[in-house]
């Protein structure tokens, strides 16, 4: 009886895992996934203007409100009309310094550590800086705490203390970084291109120095200060979960009264003269196994028309299923990394810039191969399944940096701080979608200039075989020794 009841109970066990990998092959069988040929997915969503205001007060400030109600939070971030490249050229570091202690030195109400204890119990930010092209000062917070901090984020603005001891100790971090600035070759390699490109005088390219950095003086952050962040300079931007009418209140008691003191303006925008030193050029650093290459020449701004085609252009070159990635890096195994891209900017030229990473060996068949590529391109037209491939590329990915409302005001807002037309956004995609064959061919012959790349690399001669003289027959080496500080 018992043998026969053992055997009824194993029978059981035994159907049932029969009955169980049944079910579970049907499942795995369901799940299989399909051949990419096969997905379909619906159509992207087109690029869609939030519900915005805008309007300026009487003192010239510019403001953007988006409500947001998804999360109790609200942000803002206010644009300012100067930048580094607006600063003395014996006064090098200043903007940076000015942006920096601008927040970390505290309000004229509030002290540095009350400053920040106060917004670290509200878990809030407020900060500031200045970068290349311009000054900016944004803030987050709990919908519940907007008033506070948004007082806080405008005493920053209006009345910054600049405290002493927190300009010293940004001067010392910056000391800091100009010792260690020769400590990464990528670094090393985009810092000194720039200067061949742009002239290493340009505000565009010039370096940081020890001396530059004793020249600054507390008084000259506040003096810089006073000329960069004014009313008429500056443009707000707010987003997320506020009541429309109250904002606008908060912004006209908060900002409305703004009347700054009288001061010199800033300079003119530099104008770029073409100081490009073509040619090869090479920075000693024995300690590496690779080199890091940087190839290009002076570029162009966003506002160009033929823009749309050049990022077509980029988009054949770059990235996987792109001609350097299939060509010089999975073909001819000569890159860890590889790219090429012309590279606008908003309101001053910008580069078209190649290069990448390979073992010392293969550095000048690395850079023989990018020349090719580039000739290539002006020589030969691109296949229709190129030109799709970008194109759809392009379009299906730009959507994505429109995702949120947030987004697309920021955008907004930087168009109209660079003087560009608030329908940007849809010009760029129709230029994308119009772009031809021919566009691109015509583009890559008009603006790439194979006679005028300069060449830089950053590696180990002694591993560099062949040499570089391959290449040129006068290689110039590129100095990038630390000159010491006055007070040494």
């Amino acid at each position: 009886m018992k043998k026969t009841q053992n055997y009824f109970k194993w029978l059981g066990l035994f159907l049932s895992t029969l009955l169980l990998i049944a079910f579970s092959a049907r499942s795995v069988t369901a799940a299989t996934p399909k051949h990419y040929d096969e997905l379909e997915f619906p159509p992207l969503s087109e690029v869609q203007l939030p519900d915005y205001d805008r309007y300026q007060l009487d003192n010239g400030i510019v403001v953007y409100l988006v409500q947001d109600r998804e999360l109790p939070l609200v942000g803002g971030t206010a644009l300012f009309k100067t930048g580094s490249r607006l600063e003395p050229t014996d006064k090098i570091g200043l903007a940076g310094l000015t942006g920096a202690v601008m927040r970390s030195g505290g309000t004229q109400k509030h002290p540095p550590n009350e400053l920040n204890e106060t917004l670290e119990s509200l878990a809030a930010s407020v900060e500031t800086g200045i970068g290349e092209t311009s000054g900016s000062a944004g803030f987050n917070t709990l919908s519940e705490d907007l008033e506070q901090v948004f007082s806080l984020f405008a005493e920053v603005i209006q009345e910054p203390a600049f405290d002493t001891a927190q300009f010293e100790l940004a001067k010392k971090q910056i000391e800091g970084g100009i010792a260690r600035r020769n400590d990464d070759p990528d670094n090393i390699a985009s810092r000194e291109f720039s200067k061949l490109i742009y002239g290493d005088k340009s505000p565009y390219a010039r370096t940081i120095e020890y001396e530059y950095l004793d020249n600054i003086s507390r008084q000259d952050l506040i003096d810089f200060y006073h000329r960069s962040f004014r009313p008429e300079q500056m443009l707000l931007g707010i987003i997320g979960d506020f009541d429309r009418d109250r904002m606008k209140a908060l912004i006209a008691e908060k900002f409305g009264r703004w009347q700054p003191k009288a001061t010199d303006p800033l300079p003119p925008i530099p104008n770029i003269s073409d100081r490009q030193k073509s040619g090869t050029f090479f920075i000693e650093q024995p300690q590496l196994t690779q080199s890091y290459i940087q190839i290009g020449h002076l570029g162009g701004v966003l506002k160009n028309p033929d823009y749309p085609a050049l990022s077509v252009l980029n988009g054949v070159l770059n990235g996987f299923g792109g001609r350097l990635f299939n060509e010089v890096r999975s073909r001819q195994g000569l890159a860890y990394s590889v790219y090429g891209f012309w590279s606008p900017q908003y309101d001053y030229p910008g580069m078209f810039i190649a290069g990448g990473q390979t073992r010392s060996d293969a550095t000048v068949p690395f850079i023989q191969a990018i020349f090719k590529e580039i000739e290539v391109l002006r020589t030969s037209p691109i296949s229709q399944e190129e030109l799709d491939y970008a194109k759809e590329s392009i379009l299906n990915s730009f959507v994505f940096n429109f995702q949120e409302p947030g987004q697309t005001i920021q955008r907004l807002m930087r168009y109209e701080f660079y003087g560009y037309p608030p329908d940007y956004i849809f010009q760029y995609q129709r230029g994308i979608k119009a772009t031809t064959i021919e566009d691109v061919q015509r583009v890559a012959q008009k603006y790439l200039y194979p006679d005028r790349l300069t060449t830089l690399v950053v590696g180990n001669s002694a591993d560099i075989q062949p040499p570089l003289s391959n290449l040129d027959d006068n290689v110039k080496i590129v100095d990038i020794t630390i000159p010491s500080s006055q007070k040494s």
